[in-house]
């Protein structure tokens, strides 16, 4: 749902029209009734795997590993699996 303000109500609730917005709100301004803005959050900006690796162990979310080891491989498709697996449930 989008709120709407004037001009003045904008200018004097300036930090609560913010609070609204971080929330995910979007908020209209208007000027004698008649909408003439928008004020919405940002996009994020897109992060590498290491970037988000590194917030999200910033903020104590995530403990890496210190030993050194390498992340495991992945496990190797083997083409048919979803029919062989439908195939045993009887599917």
């Amino acid at each position: 749902m989008r709120l709407v303000y004037s001009t003045h109500e904008a200018k004097a609730r300036f930090s609560e029209l913010l609070r609204l917005v971080r929330s995910g709100q979007t908020v209209a301004i208007s000027d004698r009734g008649e909408p003439v803005a928008e004020i919405r959050s940002l996009e994020p900006k897109p992060q590498t795997i290491e970037e988000r690796l590194d917030e999200l162990e910033r903020r104590g979310i995530l403990v890496r590993s210190r030993d050194g080891r390498k992340p495991r491989a992945a496990v190797t498709h083997r083409p048919g699996a979803l029919d062989r697996f439908l195939a045993e449930r009887g599917e």
